[in-house]
């Protein structure tokens, strides 16, 4: 079957394989193929792999499946649910049973797994993070790679979704070189590190001292240390000593960003994007965040509405949504 593939010379074509490899961005299911002189390289996700990779062409061709791979559906009686994260996969079974089962076949499976994480409870508390029973593995700290980016991070002791690449990558592609941006709820680092990747200066808060130590750690490990500040405090105490410092703000803090837009209008510099994120009932997923970011910046600035974007589906009903908004003074 045709599927999304990087065609590259066959001279670059290992560096070209490592690079997609450390961005988990090479779809295991089919071969590599070479033909007419080029090698072709299965994708799981093209748009990420043409950004990574700017001067390869992606194609869509018929390549072989991997006869030899064995995946955890192949050994059990049912097609399991799990998430990829660096080399740990994570599911969320109730029932330790099978729990223990998706765990064993995942291990004897050809995925490039070592640890095997069951979730244990919600996300929850002030810092967002959740409770995990450890079924392989050494420990809950992991290497996730990104758009060419490497995070270090404990899922214990942080909050991280892998499921925002995709819009991570969205905001920091509208960012330019020498931009002031502000991270108002910046975990071990998504959207810093990104950011600063692209040439801003850029500042990141979080009430978790854990996730700023990785956010510390992870801007080393990307070379970008000299343009990343991290603080360990509310925003709300920071907003004051960087009064009108922002030309770009994330909000990344959905169900309570609104009770934080005080501190992001003060903020905000003459010309500052705001990305707002929200959730919403899907008969007005835009309207509550776009009413209470005037009722919290006008008449000051100007706003306008860029982009009403929806991220994902959160429940029925919900949407995960974010508002790119400009405030002009």
């Amino acid at each position: 079957m045709d599927v999304p593939c990087v065609r590259v010379a066959p001279e670059a074509g290992e560096a070209t394989r490592s690079t997609l490899a450390d961005a988990d961005l090479i779809d295991d299911e089919y071969e590599i193929a070479v033909d007419d002189g080029w090698l072709y390289i299965p994708v799981a996700d093209p748009d990420a792999a043409s950004s990574l990779l700017e001067d390869d062409e992606i194609v869509s061709r018929t390549v072989a499946e991997r006869e030899s791979q064995t995946m955890p559906a192949d050994l059990l009686v049912f097609d399991p649910t799990y998430e990829r994260l660096g080399e740990a996969a994570l599911i969320d079974e109730d029932d330790p049973n099978r729990a223990r089962a998706i765990a064993d076949a995942i291990l004897e499976s050809d995925l490039p797994v070592e640890t095997v994480l069951n979730k244990a409870s919600k996300v929850k508390g002030e810092t967002r993070v959740r409770d995990w029973e450890l079924l392989a593995g050494d420990n809950t700290e992991v290497v996730h790679r990104e758009y060419g980016c490497e995070f270090l991070l404990d899922l214990a002791a942080v909050y991280f979704s892998p499921r925002l690449a995709t819009e991570r990558h969205r905001v920091t592609e509208q960012v330019d070189a020498g931009e002031r941006a502000f991270d108002m709820f910046a975990g071990v680092g998504p959207f810093v590190i990104p950011f600063a990747k692209r040439g801003a200066e850029c500042l990141g808060v979080d009430i978790n001292a854990d996730a700023i130590d990785y956010l510390r750690e992870n801007a080393h490990r990307n070379g970008v240390a000299d343009r990343v500040t991290a603080i360990n405090d509310d925003v709300r105490t920071v907003a004051a000593e960087y009064e009108g410092w922002a030309d770009r703000l994330v909000m990344n803090l959905p169900h309570s960003a609104d009770e934080f837009l005080a501190s992001a209008v003060s903020l905000a510099g003459e010309d500052c994007t705001l990305h707002y994120y929200d959730i919403q009932h899907e008969d007005d997923p835009f309207g509550p965040g776009e009413r209470a970011i005037r009722a919290a910046a006008e008449p000051e600035y100007e706003v306008t509405v860029e982009t009403r974007h929806t991220v994902r589906s959160y429940a029925p009903h919900e949407l995960n949504v974010c508002l790119d908004v400009r405030l002009e003074r």
